[in-house]
């Protein structure tokens, strides 16, 4: 969300931004939105002078009585009345106009980085670099379900009577996998210095809305029912809500966090053939990583983030490559964002396996999370980072490390966590 000063200094900007991000029909906003502040500070003002105005004639009234002037004193009653109607009619008109003007700015998009390259969707989106050779080998690959059947690694007939559509049953060497990727991202991540939590699953609404925008929140999150909970998404929700009103000492930060959770996603809308099988689910686990920083600091920040997930996946041999994403393809909180994706033999291009955003200070204005500093107070940046999510890990660490013989290579790396195993056959 952005600063309304900005907005009311910057109308020109915020337009500007709207247009690079292709959402032409939120440009009625900006000036919607410049016209309710104005009207709403004018009201905050003109209560303010009636409530000083009130408290100096209020004062008059216990002079009045002791010179005994009742009718006197009996008329200011009456003003002072009168006031203290007019009062509240204008105190409730503000707080109208300030969740008019809060719904607003909840919907107009974050100014973007001068570097993001200007796009419609992420058809336009841009490599930058590939890490690892891509290899096609000179077997064929199966569908990734396929791969698990033959280790009678995966159910889903059974999870679809049990769940229905989107979940599946992991067994096995397969689960065995999937848990010691989740493992190993764990450490990975600790290694390098980021502490290691495990958060709430559910969140409350203030959190969703300060961490997310409304078109994200219909299209993904699960409400509970009869209580203001929502089941996380993805645990950079509940990671980013820890610090909800909070005022962290400078010297406090970076806070660097590595998290493990499930989470449950509603995946609106129909997908195509290659988003079968554990591609696109309603459930499913997650190492995630998120930094609270000093703004100078998040570019650097951002950098790092979207290294480690390189560094991760080619540490098992999956060759992976960047893209940036270009500006309609980026979320409103959003400054800036790089995808990673992982290299599909099968498929002969790369698929998205985590994605790094800069939110700027738009979550913490939303969550009033704060930085004391010597020369005063001043809103956090937020960034959030995969480390890894099994399924499409598992799709892109099946199909590179399957043999011609049926059987999986198990990488160094991750042997430790398969209890020693080079292999699964």
């Amino acid at each position: 969300m952005l600063d309304i000063k900005f907005v009311r200094e910057n109308p020109d900007i915020v337009k500007e931004n709207i247009k690079k991000k292709f959402q032409d029909h939120k440009l009625p906003m900006v000036d919607e939105v410049i016209e309710l502040d104005a009207e709403r500070r004018k009201t905050q003002q003109e209560a303010d002078d009636l409530k000083a105005a009130r408290n100096k004639i209020s004062k008059e009234i216990g002079k009045l009585m002791g010179q005994g002037k009742r009718a006197e004193a009996e008329e200011i009653k009456k003003q002072v009345a009168a006031d203290g109607a007019k009062i509240e009619e204008l105190t409730q008109k503000e707080k109208e106009l300030s969740e008019r003007v809060l719904k607003l700015m909840m919907t107009i998009p974050n100014i973007i980085d001068p570097s993001v390259p200007i796009g419609k969707d992420d058809s336009e989106n841009v490599e930058v670099t590939r890490y690892g050779e891509p290899v096609v080998p000179e077997f064929d690959i199966p569908y990734h379900t396929e791969i698990m059947e033959k280790f009678k690694g995966i159910d889903l007939d059974a999870a679809r009577k049990v769940a229905g559509n989107g979940f599946y049953y992991l067994m096995g060497d397969i689960a065995r996998l999937h848990s010691a990727v989740i493992s190993y991202a764990r450490d990975f991540m600790i290694d390098r210095g980021f502490t290691y939590c495990v958060p709430p699953f559910m969140i409350r609404s203030e959190v969703v809305t300060g961490v997310m925008s409304f078109a994200e929140m219909d299209a993904m999150m699960y409400k509970i029912e009869g209580e203001d909970l929502y089941l996380i998404g993805t645990s950079e929700h509940s990671m980013i809500g820890k610090f909800i009103d909070t005022i962290i000492p400078e010297d406090q930060l970076p806070h660097t966090l590595t998290s493990y959770s499930p989470c449950f996603r509603k995946e609106k809308g129909a997908h195509g053939l290659e988003e079968r099988g554990v591609y696109r689910i309603h459930q499913f686990e997650k190492q995630e990583m998120i930094v609270v920083c000093k703004p100078e600091d998040s570019p650097m920040w951002f950098d790092k983030l979207w290294q480690n997930t390189v560094d991760l996946f080619r540490s098992l041999d999956i060759p992976v490559r960047t893209l940036e994403c270009c500006s309609g393809d980026l979320a409103d909180l959003k400054v800036k964002s790089v995808d990673v994706e992982a290299w599909s033999p099968r498929q002969k291009k790369y698929f998205e396996v985590g994605s790094c955003s800069n939110l700027g200070d738009a979550q913490a204005r939303r969550l009033k999370i704060r930085v004391n500093a010597k020369d005063g107070k001043y809103f956090a940046h937020t960034l959030n980072n995969t480390v890894v999510a099994p399924p499409r890990m598992l799709i892109a660490f099946l199909e590179n490390n399957l043999q011609a013989d049926g059987s999986v290579r198990i990488p160094e790396a991750l042997r430790p966590y398969m209890g020693g195993k080079t292999e699964i056959r």
